[in-house]
């Protein structure tokens, strides 16, 4: 696939932090043994990636904002462009030393998403898209999923954890969507969920209580790869509201109408 120059200044960006992320997370494994824990460390990692982030992408692109994890919001003088970034999704993977961890980066003009990419590094898996451009992985074009009926479906979600979402409400939903589909899965980073559900690997995916820089970059991606979201709305407003909602156009429908239903439905 031919990129854009944009978007190999992210993909630039992605695999320079992503190298040291693959550092860090050899440590990490190491540090499992020890009492102290490496919570300290993977902490450190975080804030050294989003740092790559955001030293590469100003460089190329001087004047554009940020909406970043650890920074928060950080102004320009380009008013049309802003950086969203998660320089580590997947904390708790990485800390524990599972594989399943990802760097995002998404740019979004006068309000619109026009490029992401997500890059694990434990995998050496990279995922791009630009807007009217499709979505590749590893430079080979993916589409969403063709199944049509939940019941032949496998779908991600997000799990509330300590301290975050209504469990109850959630575990309702988890009893309403475990009747309908042939498979649920939880992977422990949104963004990763996301691509998957864009290059066919699982069929849907819904999940609360996110942030921006979690499903900027995923949401392109799944657009670009033929698929649809929503929030639980069924509206647009996912970087607002923090649902989502993911899929083929059926799936996706019928994902919809089955994470919705009452919460006395039996």
């Amino acid at each position: 696939m031919a990129r854009s120059a944009l978007l190999n200044v992210m993909v630039g960006a992605a695999m320079k932090a992503g190298r040291s992320l693959s550092r860090d997370f050899g440590e990490v494994q190491n540090l499992q043994v020890s009492l102290k824990g490496p919570g300290d460390y993977v902490s450190q990692a975080d804030r050294k990636a989003e740092e790559i982030v955001f030293n590469e992408l100003s460089r190329a692109r001087p004047g554009y904002a940020f909406l970043m994890e650890e920074r928060g919001a950080v102004g320009g003088d380009d008013d049309q462009h802003r950086w969203i970034v998660d320089p580590l999704d997947g904390t708790t993977n990485f800390l524990h030393g599972i594989p399943l961890f990802a760097i995002s980066i998404a740019l979004e003009r006068q309000g619109q998403l026009v490029a992401g990419v997500i890059y694990n590094p434990a995998m050496d898996e990279l995922y791009t898209a630009e807007r009217g451009g499709g979505a590749f992985l590893n430079d080979r074009r993916i589409r969403v999923s063709a199944r049509r009926n939940l019941s032949d479906a496998v779908i991600g979600t997000g799990v509330p954890h300590l301290g975050r979402g209504h469990h109850g409400n959630y575990l309702i939903e988890l009893r309403n969507v475990m009747g309908e589909a042939a498979g649920i899965r939880r992977m422990g980073a949104a963004s990763l969920d996301l691509a998957y559900v864009a290059a066919g690997r699982m069929d849907g995916f819904w999940e609360e209580w996110l942030s921006p820089w979690d499903m900027a970059a995923g949401i392109l991606m799944i657009r670009e790869a033929g698929g649809f979201v929503s929030d639980r709305a069924g509206g647009q407003d996912m970087l607002d509201t923090g649902d989502i909602v993911v899929g083929n156009e059926p799936i996706q429908k019928a994902l919809l109408a089955t994470v919705k239903k009452p919460l006395n439905a039996r």
